[in-house]
Formats: C-alpha cells, sequence, structure tokens
C-alpha cells in the first residue's frame, strides 16, 4: 500500500487505525495506534515521539542499569519514530487497520545506532560500498498448542498440549489437522505483502513452518518481524497458543534458518562461480569470513538463555562450525546452484532477531572479503563427529564474552553497539540466575 492508496482507504473508511512500530532488541514490534487521519496529517511526516526505554529494557520491560542510550540518570527522554512509507500495509487480521515499520532516531534526527534496524542498514551500507545488495530468506519454525495464551501463563505452561500428537514432518496429514490456522496465517500474510511460499509440517509434536519468498535483506526483515506478530495474534484467535521459543521443550527446537546471497548493481551473483563447489572467488572468501567470524558474533543468533539448549548433536540444530554443502549437519550449508547458490546459516533459533542476525552474517562475510582468508575444506560426513572441529558457543556466558571483546564486532557495529547488546546479555544472564526453577524445587525440595 502506498501513501495514495491509503489516503482513499481512509476517506472511504477502509482504514480507521495506522500502527506506527519498531522492532525492539527482543524482536518484538513496539509502537502505537494511531488515528489513520493523525497519521496522515501529523505522523507520516513529522514522526511521533515514544520513550527511548524501549531499546533499554529487559524481556519484561523492566527498566534495567548499565545502558548509556537512556537511564534513570537522564530521565528516560524520547527518540523518535520516523516511518518507512515503503513498509506500509494493511494488516488483515485487524479490522480497518494498516501497519507501517519505523526507523528509532534521535531527537535531533541521527540514528539510533543500537536499534536493530539501524544496525542491519549500517551492514547493508557497507555492502553498498562494495557496489553489492544483499538477498536473505528466513525459514522460521514454530510450535502450536492447544489452548489461549491466557491459559498457559495461568497454568505455568505446565502440561501444554501440541496441536499433533506425532512427527508430521513433511506430513499432509499433520498439517492438515491444523490446516484452518495455517491457512488464515498463510493468507493473512499474503493479503499483508508477504510473498508466502508453502507450508510444512515438523519434526517436534505440534511443530509447523510457513516459508516466505526471499528478499532485500532488510525487507526480509521487516516481514519476518510483522511475520510473528501476526502469527501469534491469528493464532489465538483461533484459540491456540504458538510460541517461536528456541527450545520450549526436550525434543526438537524452534530454528530460524537464514539464507543469505549477494548481487552486483547489475544483479549478478556474486558467490556463484567456477571454482570448487560452484563457488567464485568472492563467495569462497564470504563462506571464510562467515566461519571466522561465526563464534564471536553467535549472541546476535542465540540471544537468550535458552536458545543454547537447542545446540545438541544430531537435533539438526548445529554444535560445531563447520561448512558443507547441502549437509544439515553444518553451522553453515552451502545450497542452490549457479545463479541460486546461497549460503544457510543455521545457528540461529525461533527467538532471534532478523535484523541483528542478518546484520551479523553480512558483517562476516564482509570481513572474509577484507582480509585474506583461506576456506578449509567442506565437511561432507557427519559435522557432530568431526574431530577438531571449532565448536558453537555452548552458552550465553560463553557467546558474551566472546562479543565483548570481538575485533570483528567493534570495527563492524562500533564499540557503543557491542557494549548495547552485552549490556542486554548481561541482564538476561543476571535474571535467569536470580531465579529459583522448577527443576531446582523438584531436584532438591525434600531429597537435600
Amino acid at each position: 500500500m502506498n501513501i495514495e492508496a491509503l489516503r482513499e482507504a481512509v476517506r472511504t473508511q477502509e482504514i480507521d487505525t495506522v500502527v506506527v512500530a519498531m522492532t525492539d532488541m527482543q524482536g518484538r514490534l513496539q509502537g502505537k495506534r494511531c488515528h489513520a487521519r493523525f497519521f496522515l496529517d501529523e505522523v507520516l511526516a513529522h514522526g511521533t515521539e515514544a520513550c527511548a526505554y524501549l531499546l533499554a529494557v529487559d524481556t519484561d520491560m523492566n527498566t534495567v542499569d548499565g545502558y548509556e542510550l537512556t537511564s534513570w540518570d537522564d530521565g528516560y527522554g524520547d527518540l523518535m519514530l520516523v516511518p518507512d512509507p515503503a513498509t506500509l500495509r494493511a494488516i488483515p487480521w485487524q479490522p480497518a487497520t494498516a501497519l507501517v515499520l519505523a526507523d528509532a532516531v534521535h531527537l535531533d534526527g541521527s540514528p539510533v545506532r543500537s536499534s536493530p534496524r539501524q544496525v542491519l542498514r549500517a551492514q547493508l551500507e557497507r555492502a553498498g560500498e562494495l557496489g553489492w545488495t544483499c538477498l536473505a530468506g528466513t525459514e522460521l519454525e514454530f510450535l502450536v498448542f492447544e489452548g489461549s495464551y491466557e491459559q498457559a501463563w495461568d497454568d505455568g505452561y505446565r502440561n501444554l498440549v501440541p496441536a499433533n500428537r506425532w512427527n508430521a514432518d513433511y506430513s499432509v496429514l499433520g498439517t492438515g489437522r491444523i490446516e484452518p490456522l495455517l491457512r488464515d496465517i498463510r493468507n493473512s500474510m499474503a493479503g499483508a505483502g508477504l510473498p508466502v511460499e508453502s507450508a510444512k509440517g515438523e519434526c517436534n509434536p505440534g511443530q509447523h513452518e510457513i516459508a516466505f519468498r526471499y528478499a532485500g535483506a532488510l525487507t526480509t526483515a521487516d516481514q519476518h518481524s510483522l511475520y510473528k506478530t501476526g502469527a501469534k495474534e491469528i493464532a489465538a484467535r483461533h484459540g491456540y497458543a504458538l510460541t517461536f521459543m528456541a527450545k520450549p521443550n526436550e525434543r526438537e527446537g524452534n530454528s530460524c534458518h537464514i539464507h543469505l546471497s549477494f548481487r552486483t548493481q547489475k544483479g549478478e551473483p556474486v558467490m556463484a562461480g567456477d571454482g570448487p563447489y560452484g563457488l567464485s572467488p568472492a563467495g569462497a572468501r564470504i563462506i571464510a569470513g562467515l566461519l571466522d567470524g561465526l563464534a564471536e558474533l553467535t549472541l546476535l543468533f542465540a540471544p537468550t538463555i535458552n536458545s543454547y539448549k537447542r545446540f545438541a548433536d544430531g537435533s539438526f540444530a548445529p554444535t560445531t562450525v563447520a561448512w558443507g554443502p547441502d549437509n544439515r549437519t553444518c553451522a553453515l550449508r552451502l545450497v542452490g546452484h549457479g545463479p541460486s547458490l546461497r549460503v544457510e546459516c543455521r545457528v540461529p533459533g525461533g527467538d532471534v532477531n532478523p535484523y541483528l542476525a542478518l546484520g551479523g552474517l553480512i558483517a562476516a562475510a564482509l570481513s572474509g572479503v577484507s582480509r585474506p582468508l583461506e576456506l578449509p575444506e567442506p565437511v561432507t560426513g557427519n559435522a557432530y563427529a568431526a574431530p577438531g572441529t571449532p565448536r558453537v558457543p555452548g552458552s550465553l556466558d560463553e557467546a558474551l564474552s566472546l562479543w565483548s571483546s570481538s575485533a570483528l564486532a567493534a570495527g563492524a557495529f562500533g564499540a557503543d553497539v557491542v557494549e548495547h547488546y552485552a549490556t542486554m546479555a548481561r541482564v538476561e544472564l543476571a535474571a535467569y540466575r536470580r531465579a529459583v526453577t522448577d527443576w531446582e524445587l523438584r531436584r532438591y525440595f525434600e531429597r537435600i
């Protein structure tokens, strides 16, 4: 939907509300619902204010110490949400409503560098200096449980009943069980302008995936964020609770495989060539850079305590920093042929912030182009058992240590952004260490 189409929809009373939203550090849409005429008359040209604490709180929206961006000491002032008209769209799952995504800027108009959308924009600008554009696609899995989110909360998330009782991976019968929900999500997303490809069952009972066509990296991240919010709202309307949590139970976790490639200004593929495995020299250096930077940047791919429980041998989630042609045991899987050749990063889970993950992947790829890195031989067998292969960080503590000391992160993002997301990780770790879990009570209450 362009602005003129919105004006006409407002005139005919088809649209009366415009959601103005940014994506926060946790990957959630935050913002305001504006009366549509006020949006057109005021917000479109001038933006709208929001408290800067949106980029300085924990998952529970608690104010926490340690952020340079804003704090009690400076009064938790405002930042501006500046709408990006290219993202304007009707959202069919909310009546008479359109949505536009916004960039976070300071009151003087300068970008809020730690805002996820600005983090990705900065890396796309770096790729643009080489004359490259970046294409990306995200494959986001979720688990569906019977009953509402409110019921799940009130029951302490115990005894959740999956919508499918058995492994429905690729099962047409399995997806048919909840096709009314899946169909509503697919068609609603298509109505919002997201190019839907397909839906399929996954391994964990109640687990499914809806795939969307690749696009420019910023567009893909925008659509990913919109999809997560919309899918939850649609699931609630159907009486289900849907989660993108990376590891909601002891079965297979929710992944978010990210496909990445680059094009020249003429639209020619950068990675494809006549070298081994169909790679160009640039393609080999891109993968070498990704391998070299993957561990240091894992904080951007696995942002929560729970993220790291997904990394288990034989789980289709990677445990080693390895690459291989069409090898799903590797962290980096080379997939496609010729112009469709691309790299799939299998590290992120469903809890990933797509802007940060794509920003990290682009930064690592560009580091391979700018330095004389040699691409090691691929793993063609079981990467879980490959001897001497570096490991994916096994905990948020380890990822935080690598991120904080990373020269790659400091050079690509700046010391201020590195510290901002280090603070986010430290806050998450502190909250976890204060918590007393059900596991501890069951294990120690009587028997210790």
